[in-house]
């Protein structure tokens, strides 16, 4: 007959993951997601934010092309937006209130063709903007351009941060 002896296995303690050692790892791991995910959620309003600051800019710049080509003082140059609505650009000396040297979009009332709101579309996400203008004589033939432009409400999407308006000065010759 044979001998049949029980053997003991003798477990090392150190041998697998216990419980407590799992939930603390899954607990460790959710609190880095939770912040990677305010990570991205922030950088996503960031670029929102910064496609409308780009937008302000590309319709400052685009007055002021339209000043440029234009006989400084005496002519009157015009753009259209999306929805079709054709704006008027005076380029004789005045137009908007500045602040400094800064447009001063407070003022309510702006001098005809030195502002506009003008639309960018998409119509589904359809955006307005404020856009204004001064036009100061520095010389006999040389005027110095300050463009103003800002977003108006909030916009599809949501303008949930605040975002300073974007303004250009620039200084134009007149074409002889």
């Amino acid at each position: 007959m044979r001998n049949f002896r029980i053997r003991k296995v003798r477990r090392n303690r150190e041998a697998g993951l216990t419980m407590i050692e799992v939930l603390f790892g899954a607990v460790v791991m959710t609190i880095g997601f939770m912040g990677l995910i305010g990570l991205v959620a922030t950088a996503i309003a960031s670029n929102n934010r910064n496609k409308l600051d780009s937008t302000a800019t590309m319709l400052t710049q685009a007055v002021v092309e339209q000043v440029n080509s234009t006989i400084v003082g005496t002519g009157t140059a015009s753009i259209s937006d999306c929805t079709g609505t054709t704006w008027n650009i005076a380029t004789a000396v005045g137009g908007a209130a500045l602040t400094g040297a800064n447009i001063d979009f407070t003022q309510t009332s702006v001098p005809t063709d030195y502002s506009m709101t003008f639309a960018v579309c998409p119509v589904s996400l359809q955006t307005q903007y404020d856009v204004r203008w001064n036009i100061q004589r520095i010389t006999s033939e040389t005027y110095l351009v300050t463009v103003g432009a800002r977003m108006l409400g909030t916009g599809r999407g949501g303008n949930k941060f605040f975002a300073l308006p974007v303004t250009l000065r620039t200084y134009v010759a007149q074409q002889q």
